[in-house]
């Protein structure tokens, strides 16, 4: 049976155009996110590991080994049984620090550039034989159903395909996306037609040629021979070398840790997969049997690794074979385009970007995708070159061992990584140059020359059979060289932090150090002189949404958190050893003044939270205590904050929320600078002095005046090295305001039964005298004598009014309940107080102005307030010449109302102006005042929680003029913002 060459390009053409289409189709959302996201997708697509081996591989493995094509999946099985203690931990240190390879892994790990490129190195050299196994696969497989077709040619056109096809997939894809969905979700339909195709052919084959499981019992006892292999004693040394390189495929293989990690969904699907993978290679292994010994019951015309498309011939069913022809063809396609797109990255990260940073470039991102589809070409081409030069000439058990036994040299790194927290840079490069070299000896180059040149050197002849032998060797050489040089050398304090960073329940301790960029804009700034004005711009905004921070941040803590999510970023991006370089030269740390460094408690903190649910025992009971004396301080019914020696804010409970109004969110972390103005100059006045108690201190907020007591105890001490100071705040204002309401009703008592004497002794003989004047007017004609009545009447009348002013003063008080106040226009209250003088004859030449801004607001009693103004425009008018002007003016300064009123008077002798606001005390000519108006507005603006103040005068050239101003607190809208330091 037999195709026409075009017919198989043709058909191959088609099936990869439908991969890319489902591709495609899952990148645009036109496959319900559910599915994509389905624990299933993400287990078929780590079927990519079996590639061309489940389909022609392991058949013809089982033809000399009987069983013992079963260790290549039972070691990769056995590793994701151990799942929680293997693969768990990778997991989370590559998601957390975007660690794309296992050479990002490395080199973050290992602090060291060397590392990631020498793992690079050595994983490309061993991927070129897996490549070319599948090259190799593809190639033989077309050659057999169209033979006149040559092998290298398709071996060509293949590669061609798969360049093709690789940049589709993966290449074309924005830079620091997290995962690409649509190449999870066509390389899980690659898995799936191959486990049908395998179950379908191995059942058809049972019961059409064996007529079920008697009839292949039957023949299996009739021929012996061909069965022989499945009853050999499997060597101890070959069956476990292959289960220990296989084991370590799930970490070690470019597209295994691509698959696994890079691609992963979410930490439940890897818990599905722990199971759900061994029971997908187990569905593949069932067929490989019924295959080999359907293709020997046919006399299949093809070797027995190609049983799977000669079974097909002696049943006669073309369909059947184009299908089993696209199931190679799936496998082989699947892992090429895996470990093209894997390898391809861990070359630009590891070998391109060190020697070629991509600085100063338009488009960073445009670059690197150009660079990574050309590395595919030279990766699959050289793999081609591979396949043309060695590849075509080796059997799939061979290629195989040789990938296998390659990548198997970083297994002692990579569980390093997590449970060897000792191994260093110097140990780890040391035993991958050992390892790696006895694996180029004793396997590379003996199945690369012919066994001739072998023996003329006096190597050893390698086989299949014995190759187990070189592989232990190169990983015990490997191992203990890397074992024994990281014991003998000094392990550098980054590779300390890094370890911690890695290891199972380790816990980072970072140091609070102060970066030199302020802000985010300043992150902006400086990333772009190694990345450009775009891409620093969009990357710091990146990771500004990730981290739901605003977009101007400046908040020391936060910074921190900024550059390590930058640097986290861009590991994805370019490699951790470059992402490190960039963040450490251009978001540098300042230098450590002094003493030591306080530690990062809110890093802490936070790990802490991270790890509640593994901490167990005397660390779990230990934790608790933690919660228990954190949940104490926040919920203490005293406000109290925690303040480092930096002025950095660590602690702010939640008592201290609610009489700031400040989220503790908002705060913490940042410095004393970021609090609003009253605030920070009342806490930074205090932590920076030596008094450790202050009482009734007096802010005013919104209108109002407010006391606290403030108490501060520092930290310092043998158990805290860091210093700092805890903060207490004691609200005081409704025991001031108690106080101030009892000292005003003894006032009010004390100077109303003052009044009320006064009154009574004064006015009885006052009105006697009134009386008197009155009988005089009736008495007489005498204009003398009645105009001497007049002014006795006008007298009583003015000590009337004297009496009732004393007792307008009385009833005043000095502070009125606060709860009768509301918020106050004090234009308003300007312009009807201009009303109500402008009432009076007197000044009708003058000018008011009233430059009062409109929304100028105080809390108080509106009337009072009008009150207030109504005695100072009367003072000004009548000190003033005609045809002045009264000025009155008002602005917000912070938190206060500023009031003005300037008048052009002669003004006030500088001896009289301590006493002016005392009762009873004028400066008018007799007969023009009683001394109770500045003593009234005092009372008033005293009862506002005002200043009033007299400035006189205020001509240059000292010869008149009267400024007076009044400051009230100002009335804001409960809109509180931090502002920025």
């Amino acid at each position: 049976m037999s195709f026409s060459l075009t017919t198989l390009i043709l058909v191959s053409l088609a099936y990869l155009s439908l991969l890319f289409g489902i591709a495609h189709m899952t990148e645009r959302g036109l496959i319900p996110a559910r599915w994509v996201r389905h624990p299933l997708v993400y287990v078929l697509s780590l079927g990519v590991y079996a590639g061309i081996w489940a389909v022609y591989g392991s058949v013809g493995m089982a033809s000399v080994f009987g069983f013992g094509y079963l260790a290549y999946y039972i070691g990769i099985s056995g590793a994701f049984l151990l799942a929680p203690v293997l693969l768990n931990p990778i997991l989370r240190i590559g998601r957390t620090y975007q660690l794309t390879s296992l050479a990002d892994l490395f080199a973050f790990r290992y602090r060291s550039q060397w590392a990631g490129t020498l793992v690079t190195l050595l994983s490309g050299a061993a991927i070129l034989s897996l490549l070319s196994m599948q090259i190799k696969a593809v190639a033989d497989s077309a050659a057999l159903l169209s033979p006149g077709a040559s092998p290298h040619m398709i071996g060509q056109l293949f590669s061609l395909a798969m360049v093709l096809f690789t940049v589709l997939f993966g290449a074309r894809r924005e830079q620091g996306q997290e995962s690409h969905q649509g190449l999870v979700v066509a390389i899980a339909f690659d898995s799936l037609v191959k486990v049908v195709a395998l179950l379908f052919l191995g059942g058809l084959l049972l019961y059409s040629v064996f007529d079920g499981f008697n009839g292949l019992e039957i023949w299996l006892n009739h021929n012996v021979a061909l069965a022989s292999p499945f009853g050999i004693q499997l060597d101890d040394g070959s069956w476990r070398a292959l289960m220990l390189m296989s084991f370590a495929a799930a970490l070690v293989l470019p597209h295994m840790y691509h698959m696994i990690f890079s691609e992963n969904p979410s930490p439940r699907a890897l818990a599905k997969a722990s199971w759900g993978l061994p029971l997908y290679l187990l569905l593949l292994a069932i067929p490989v049997p019924l295959i080999l010994w359907g293709g020997q019951a046919l006399d299949a015309p093809t070797e027995s690794s190609y049983f799977a498309l000669g079974a097909t011939f002696g049943l006669g069913h073309p369909a059947l074979t184009l299908a089993m022809y696209i199931a190679g063809l799936s496998a082989a396609s699947g892992l090429v385009i895996v470990s093209t797109l894997a390898l391809a990255g861990m070359v630009l990260n590891h070998v391109v970007l060190p020697l070629r940073p991509p600085r100063e470039r338009a488009d960073i991102y445009s670059w690197l995708r150009w660079v990574k589809r050309i590395l595919v070409a030279v990766i699959i081409f050289a793999a081609l070159v591979f396949y043309e030069g060695v590849g075509s000439k080796l059997d799939f058990a061979t290629l195989g061992i040789l990938a296998l036994a390659g990548v198997l040299q970083l297994l002692p790194g990579a569980l390093g990584v997590i449970y060897w927290p000792e191994g260093n840079r110097k140990g780890l490069i040391a035993g991958l140059l050992a390892g790696g070299g006895i694996w180029a000896l004793t396997l590379v180059l003996p199945f690369s020359v012919n066994a001739d040149v072998l023996t003329a050197f006096g190597l050893p002849s390698v086989t299949v059979s014995n190759s187990h032998i070189f592989a232990f060797a190169s990983l015990t050489v490997n191992l203990s060289v890397f074992a024994l040089i990281s014991l003998l050398t000094e392990t550098s304090s980054e590779e300390d932090s890094a370890a911690q960073s890695c290891s199972l329940g380790a816990l980072s301790r970072p140091q609070r150090r102060e970066l030199l960029s302020g802000s985010s804009e300043e992150f902006k700034q400086q990333l772009a002189i190694p990345l450009g004005q775009a891409v620093a711009s969009r990357e710091v905004n990146r990771a500004l949404f990730q981290l739901r921070l605003p977009s101007i941040e400046y908040r020391p803590y936060q910074l921190r958190r900024l550059r390590d999510q930058i640097e986290v970023n861009l590991s994805g991006l370019m490699g951790p050893s470059v992402a490190q370089d960039i963040v450490k030269h251009n978001l540098g740390f300042k230098p450590q003044a002094g003493g030591r460094t306080g530690q990062d408690i809110h890093y802490i903190e936070k790990a802490l939270g991270d790890y509640q649910s593994q901490l167990t025992g005397l660390a779990g009971e230990l934790d608790n205590l933690r919660r228990h004396y954190r949940q104490t301080l926040q919920n203490l019914p005293i406000a109290a904050c925690s303040i480092g020696d930096d002025g950095e804010i660590l602690m702010w409970n939640h008592a201290m929320d609610e009489i700031t109004g400040i989220a503790a969110d908002d705060v913490v972390g940042a410095r004393l600078t970021a609090l609003p103005e009253q605030w920070r100059d009342m806490l930074e006045d205090f932590v920076s002095g030596e008094e450790l108690h202050r009482y009734k201190h007096r802010l005013d907020m919104k209108g109002r005046p407010r006391w606290f007591n403030l108490h501060k105890s520092t930290l310092s001490g043998p158990d805290h090295p860091e210093g700092g100071s805890v903060v207490l705040v004691e609200d005081q204002t409704e025991t001031r305001l108690l106080e101030d309401e009892l000292m005003h009703s003894e006032r009010l008592a004390s100077v109303g039964r003052l009044a009320a004497g006064v009154a009574h002794e004064v006015g009885n003989p006052v009105t006697g005298i009134s009386s008197l004047a009155q009988n005089l007017k009736l008495e007489t004609d005498n204009p003398d004598i009645l105009a001497t009545a007049d002014q006795i009447q006008q007298q009583t009348r003015r000590i009337s009014r004297i009496l009732q002013s004393l007792m307008n003063f009385a009833r005043s008080g000095n502070h009125a309940p606060a709860n009768r106040y509301e918020p106050v226009e004090l234009r308003r209250c300007i312009d009807e107080s201009l009303n109500l003088v402008s009432l009076s004859g007197k000044g009708r030449s003058l000018q008011y102005s009233n430059d009062c801004p409109a929304g100028l607001q105080v809390l108080g009693d509106e009337q009072r307030l009008v009150q207030v103004f109504v005695n100072l425009l009367a003072n000004a008018r009548d000190a003033s010449p005609e045809g002045s002007l009264i000025r009155i003016s008002g602005k917000q300064e912070a938190y206060s109302a500023i009031i003005e009123v300037v008048d052009e008077g002669a003004g006030i002798p500088a001896d009289q102006l301590d006493h002016i606001f005392e009762p009873f005390y004028t400066t008018k000519a007799p007969n023009e005042g009683t001394g109770l108006g500045l003593s009234l507005v005092y009372s008033i603006v005293e009862e506002h929680y005002g200043h009033i103040q007299v400035e006189s005068p205020i001509a240059k050239d000292g010869n008149g003029g009267t400024c007076v101003r009044l400051s009230l607190p100002a009335f804001e809208a409960d809109t509180d913002t931090l502002q920025e330091s």
